[in-house]
C-alpha cells in the first residue's frame, strides 16, 4: 500500500481543503503528493521530502519510468519557487488534504494534459501571485508532457478544481 493511501489522519482541515486519497485519482494524487514532497525538500534541504516523492512515483509507474518524471517534477517545482512572489504552501507530508496551494498546482498540470490555457494561466497567476508565470507553466507543461508518456493522465475536469481557489485564503492547518 502506498504512502498516500496509509497518511496518517490529520486534524480537520478547514473548507479550502479536499482529502487526498478520498476525492481524487490516483495521477492527481501523485501530483500534489511531489508538489508538496518536492517543494518541502527545496525549503527545509530534507532529503527524505524527496524520498517519498520518489518512493511514490516509483511505485506509481515503476523505476525507469519515474527517473524523467522527478527530473520534470524538480524542475516544475524550482520554476514555481523562483517565479512566485508569495510564500507557496503545503500541508505536512502526513496530511490526508491537500491545501490551497496544492489544489492550484494540480489544477495547473491537469489544464496543462488537456490543453485549457485560460486555467492553466489562472491558477499559475493564482498559485505564484503575480503576472510573470511563463517559465512556471513551461515546467507544468513538461511535467504534464512526461506523466502522460507515463500513462498517468489527470481529469479533464481536475483543471477547474482550482477555479474557486484564485483567492487567497488564510493558510489551513491539516
Amino acid at each position: 500500500m502506498s504512502e498516500i493511501d496509509t497518511f496518517q489522519r490529520g486534524r480537520t482541515a478547514r473548507d479550502s481543503a479536499i482529502p487526498a486519497a478520498a476525492m481524487l485519482p490516483a495521477a492527481e494524487r501523485l501530483v500534489g503528493v511531489g508538489f508538496r514532497c518536492w517543494l518541502q525538500g527545496f525549503q527545509t534541504s530534507d532529503i527524505g521530502c524527496w524520498e517519498v516523492a520518489w518512493d511514490e512515483f516509483s511505485r506509481a509507474v515503476g523505476p525507469q519510468a519515474a527517473k524523467p518524471l522527478m527530473t520534470e517534477l524538480a524542475c516544475w517545482v524550482r520554476a514555481v519557487q523562483d517565479s512566485a512572489e508569495r510564500r507557496i504552501e503545503v500541508f505536512p507530508a502526513q496530511c490526508r488534504r491537500f491545501c490551497r496551494d496544492e489544489c492550484l498546482a494540480i489544477s495547473m498540470v491537469a489544464a496543462c494534459q488537456h490543453s485549457t490555457c485560460p486555467a492553466f494561466r489562472a491558477c499559475a497567476v493564482a498559485l505564484l501571485g503575480c503576472d510573470e508565470v511563463e517559465e512556471a507553466i513551461e515546467g507544468a507543461e513538461n511535467f504534464a508532457r512526461c506523466l502522460r508518456d507515463a500513462g498517468q493522465v489527470l481529469s479533464p475536469g481536475t483543471a477547474f478544481m482550482g477555479a474557486g481557489l484564485v483567492l487567497p485564503t488564510p493558510r489551513n492547518l491539516c
